[in-house]
């Protein structure tokens, strides 16, 4: 992976990303996923998988299987479809969440629920605290207000740390829209930050960072972000950590 970095900030542009055009699928991977592999680049701390998806309309990802791992889905832009072989059905607007926990093991499909317009989203995957949980689902819906210049907690297995959807793992993931404004967020000593640009641009430090950037973070640090962007950050555990 080409990136930036110093002792506790590394950035990942865009362009470096693992980028795939299949037609139907416009995807960038931030870590191996797939048929992309560096062993040098298979997580931050718990999280496993940051993937960056644009999907045609009318189009999406066939019934597949998944096991032992929370995976949480952002929609930036359009409209995602859902359904599981537990009997879920739901369709995600911009700016509200998917949550599933794969647990034992479950297939399931997403699709652009439009037939005009593509579908913009990040699917981002958490190692579990633990093997064989029971699987589950939810969907947690949230306004532009609930994220404008503040950071909104969407997801969250932490002590302490209220959250609509309940992951496993000692993890929390955060959404906001900057507009204009400076927002600060403290990460602990031992905790791994993921910061990613979904849109805009942003001022981090020294640096600008624009859509598909990502910064990796490691604690202690304080963040310090200025700009006008839809963001997206977690704060995670060393990888092995249980929580």
């Amino acid at each position: 992976m080409n990136a930036a970095t110093n002792s506790d900030l590394t950035i990942q542009r865009a362009a470096d990303r693992a980028t795939y055009d299949h037609g139907w699928l416009q995807t960038s991977h931030s870590f191996s996923f797939a048929e992309y592999f560096d062993p040098q680049n298979l997580n931050w701390g718990a999280l496993r998988v940051f993937n960056d998806d644009v999907v045609a309309p009318g189009k999406g990802f066939g019934a597949h299987p998944h096991r032992d791992m929370e995976i949480l889905t952002y929609v930036l832009e359009g409209e995602l479809e859902h359904r599981d072989s537990m009997g879920n059905v739901g369709v995600v607007a911009a700016g509200s969440v998917q949550y599933l926990s794969a647990g034992t093991g479950l297939q399931h499909s997403e699709y652009n629920h439009s037939k005009e317009r593509p579908v913009h989203f990040v699917q981002m995957w958490v190692l579990p605290r633990a093997q064989g949980l029971a699987p589950r689902y939810g969907q947690a819906d949230f306004t532009l207000a609930d994220r404008h210049n503040r950071w909104l907690t969407i997801a969250s297995g932490r002590s302490g740390v209220d959250a609509p959807i309940a992951i496993w793992q000692d993890a929390t993931a955060y959404v906001a829209r900057v507009d204009g404004t400076t927002l600060r967020q403290s990460l602990a000593a031992e905790r791994y930050g993921f910061l990613f640009v979904g849109s805009g641009e942003i001022r981090l430090g020294d640096e600008t960072l624009r859509a598909g950037d990502a910064a990796r973070i490691a604690g202690p640090y304080e963040l310090e972000v200025s700009g006008t962007a839809e963001l997206v950050l977690w704060d995670v555990p060393p990888l092995g950590v249980r929580g």
